[in-house]
């Protein structure tokens, strides 16, 4: 039989067709056994930073604005002069005050003198019981008159006072809303504002299962306060200190069924802390957080590789290879887990095999050759986000 050179080609292309569907053997899987691993349990949750104090600068009394003597936007110390009013009215009205202070208790002094006169002429032809009476009132009279204008003295060093405003607590202080020259007044409005800078607060609600959750599982630590919290910035990275919850609202939100929770968090300067200097803090007031709420200590939990999980319409399942190296498809259900490992609540057990790589050319039925998966990194293996 004679072949010309198309046939040729075309039984040489079959056969290497034939060659190439020829099967290899059972595709090749990495597995990891389930078993009780050291897990430290960790809940994400979306938190805003908020400023521990924070207090808005107005006018007591009114005046031009003199000096603005700060820098806007610098950390400012408690107690430290921020704006200083036009003070001679108030100085004027305060020495008219302490000479009417002056002279009732002059006034005041006659009268005791008086009243004590006619106290010893009583005693003689000469004295009458009605000088004495009226000697009596006149008395009280100034002395009435002395407290009153002691009153007004105050109220005029007060409103001396006034015309300096200082920062009432050490923070950042905003811009100013009223420049130099003009006229200020209690109302008109305010001024600047100053906010607290270490601690901070971060505010995060979290549903009320999941609060009562983590009450049962540390009641015998401390409840809430036996947690660690973590914050994530926005950036993605780590903040490098830990907070502690300090405060659980007492009521639910009747909208969305949560309990805010506060955290007290450090929040020291980059740099040298220097008063009217710009310093920068990590936490912002104002700022959203991802908050990590951390276990104390590790607890033992059925534990897998996190990508070893998969998921569908019908919820989360793994690969599970058998003693027959069948795959089968296993679904399980997840408890409190960390970026690394899944902690399986139910539907596997200790010493099940799954599939952890090579998962694509896994189907449930399909005979595969198991091998050992690849080590994670060391940094993966802490269990902590």
């Amino acid at each position: 039989m004679r072949f010309n050179g198309l046939s040729l080609v075309f039984l040489l292309s079959a056969a290497s067709v034939a060659h190439a569907q020829m099967p290899g053997g059972p595709p090749s899987v990495g597995v990891v056994r389930a078993q009780q691993t050291a897990i430290t349990e960790t809940s994400e949750f979306v938190g805003r930073v908020q400023a521990i104090e924070r207090v808005s600068l107005t006018a007591r009394v009114t005046a031009f604005l003199d000096q603005r003597l700060f820098i806007e936007g610098t950390e400012v110390k408690q107690g430290a002069l921020l704006y200083r009013l036009e003070r001679g009215p108030f100085e004027a009205a305060l020495r008219q005050q302490e000479a009417a202070v002056a002279d009732i208790s002059a006034r005041l002094a006659n009268a005791n003198i008086q009243l004590s006169r006619a106290q010893s002429l009583l005693a003689t032809p000469a004295g009458q019981r009605s000088n004495v009476d009226d000697a009596i009132t006149n008395q009280r009279s100034l002395a009435a008159q002395v407290l009153s204008a002691q009153a007004q003295l105050q109220v005029a060093q007060i409103n001396l006072n006034y015309t300096e405003i200082k920062a009432p607590i050490a923070g950042k202080i905003s811009r100013t809303n009223i420049t130099p020259g003009n006229v200020v007044s209690p109302s008109s409005g305010v001024l600047a504002t100053i906010v607290s800078q270490d601690p901070m607060y971060v505010l995060f609600p979290v549903s009320a299962r999941s609060l009562t959750e983590l009450q049962k599982r540390y009641a015998g630590q401390g409840g809430t306060n036996a947690v660690v919290i973590k914050l994530r910035m926005p950036d993605g990275s780590l903040y490098p200190l830990d907070g502690k919850i300090d405060y659980v609202e007492p009521t639910v939100s009747a909208t969305t069924d949560t309990v805010m929770l506060r955290a007290r968090v450090a929040n020291p300067p980059r740099a040298n802390d220097n008063a009217g200097q710009e310093v920068e803090r990590p936490l912002i007031d104002g700022a959203f957080v991802t908050v990590v709420v951390e276990g104390i200590q590790p607890v033992m939990a059925l534990g897998i590789p996190r990508k070893a999980v998969l998921s569908d319409q019908q919820g989360d399942y793994v690969y599970v290879v058998g003693a027959d190296n069948k795959v089968e498809l296993r679904r399980i259900q997840l408890g409190q887990s960390t970026p690394s490992t899944a902690v399986v609540a139910g539907g596997l057990k200790d010493g099940d095999m799954v599939v952890t790589e090579g998962v694509q050319r896994a189907r449930p039925g399909m005979q595969v050759s198991p091998g050992p998966a690849s080590p994670p990194p060391a940094a993966a293996g802490s269990g902590k986000s």
